[in-house]
């Protein structure tokens, strides 16, 4: 009697932290929009673009992106190579990196040295699917972009995200990746998004 009531506790146990897995979000979109509002930094969320090669030139541009920095859309036809950068990245190039599921962590010429060592630091955590790079139009702001779908065979049905933030913060950063990272329309496996590699 005494395994039967113990086999009926932990079946109740285990219910409620299926229940707490399945309710309480454990890194969807709703809690990273959460993570980066208690950060200070603001999250745009709109319908992706189609993903077509229409820019003809890896520092091309495109008049459709409806984000800045774009997060989905037209973009150059060879993704730019994975890694960190010390130079600004072609935006052409970086959508496409974002269509394969990565993302990309943007920062301003007047984001703090320590802030910048701090992303790296980030990143380099991450390096996988991660790009990270100097952006001049970003002045003392941090981007974070990723471009997902739902559904890998449903490309066409995506949403752009685009966080903006004036400090780095550690929790909010990890749940735009742990929300947002390989999702992309393109879903490239994440042992092939490697630092040197595009």
């Amino acid at each position: 009697m005494l395994v039967g009531i113990a086999a009926a506790g932990l079946a109740v146990l285990v219910a409620v932290a299926v229940g707490i897995l399945l309710f309480a979000g454990g890194g969807g979109s709703t809690d990273a929009a959460a993570a980066l509002d208690k950060a200070g930094c603001t999250l745009v969320e709109k319908p992706a673009l189609r993903g077509v090669h229409t820019v003809t030139t890896p520092t091309g541009t495109s008049p459709l992106w409806n984000t800045n920095p774009p997060t989905s859309g037209p973009h150059y036809e060879i993704p730019a190579v994975w890694g960190a950068y010390t130079e600004p990245v072609n935006m052409a190039q970086l959508v496409h990196n974002l269509e394969h599921g990565g993302i990309y962590i943007l920062y301003g010429p007047r984001v703090p040295q320590a802030t910048v060592a701090q992303l790296r630091s980030f990143y380099n955590g991450r390096t996988r699917g991660t790009i990270l790079a100097p952006l001049p139009s970003l002045g003392d702001k941090i981007a974070l972009g990723a471009w997902t779908t739902k559904d890998a065979n449903d490309p066409t049905n995506g949403t752009a995200h685009l966080a903006k933030c004036t400090t780095f913060d550690d929790g909010a950063f990890g749940a735009f990746f742990d929300a947002f990272q390989f999702q992309g329309p393109e879903r490239f496996p994440a042992d092939t998004l490697l630092p040197g590699r595009n």
